[in-house]
C-alpha cells in the first residue's frame, strides 16, 4: 500500500507534467505566430507527449488504489525573446523535471515502495532522452547563429 505521502508526491507530479504539456503547447503557439511550423510542430508533439506523462501518473495512481487530486494548472509563459531563449527555457524546464523524478525516486527508495520505484524507472530513463534532444537542438541553434538560410533548414528538420 502506497504512503499518503507518496500519493500527495505523485498527484503533484502529475500536475507538474501536464503543465510540461501546457508550457509547450504555448511555445508552439509562439512559432505558430513567428510562421515556424516545424518549431510549432515539434512543440505540439512535446505538449502530446508531457500529457501522456501526465497520463501515465493518473494510471498508475488509479491502479494502485489511490485517488488522483487534480490541481490547478498555472498559466504559462507565452511570450520570449528569440529561439534560443524558448529552447534555453525548455532545458532549465526538463532540468527541473529530470529533479523532481529523482527526488520521488529517492522517496519511493526511502520508503521501501518498490512498485512505484519501478513505475518511475522509464520516467528516469524518459528523461535522459529530453534533456538530449533539447540540447542537440541548442547546440545546432548554435551553430546556426544569425544564419537565417541554417534557421530556415532547421525549421524543416524540426
Amino acid at each position: 500500500m502506497m504512503s499518503k505521502k507518496m500519493l500527495d508526491a505523485l498527484n503533484n507530479h502529475l500536475n507538474e507534467e501536464v503543465y510540461s504539456s501546457y508550457l509547450y503547447l504555448s511555445m508552439a503557439a509562439y512559432f505558430e505566430d513567428k510562421n515556424l511550423k516545424g518549431f510549432a510542430g515539434w512543440f505540439r508533439i512535446q505538449s502530446q507527449e508531457e500529457y501522456m506523462h501526465g497520463m501515465k501518473f493518473y494510471g498508475f495512481i488509479n491502479q494502485t488504489g489511490g485517488k488522483v487530486n487534480l490541481k490547478a494548472i498555472a498559466a504559462p509563459k507565452t511570450n520570449w525573446k528569440s529561439i534560443m531563449e524558448v529552447f534555453e527555457e525548455t532545458l532549465a524546464h526538463e532540468k527541473h523535471i529530470t529533479a523532481l523524478i529523482d527526488k520521488l525516486v529517492g522517496q519511493a527508495m526511502q520508503e521501501k515502495d518498490y512498485a512505484t520505484n519501478n513505475f518511475l524507472q522509464w520516467f528516469v530513463n524518459e528523461q535522459v532522452e529530453e534533456v538530449a534532444n533539447v540540447e542537440e537542438i541548442i547546440n545546432k541553434l548554435e551553430m546556426i547563429g544569425d544564419n537565417k538560410g541554417g534557421l530556415y533548414m532547421l525549421d524543416r528538420e524540426l
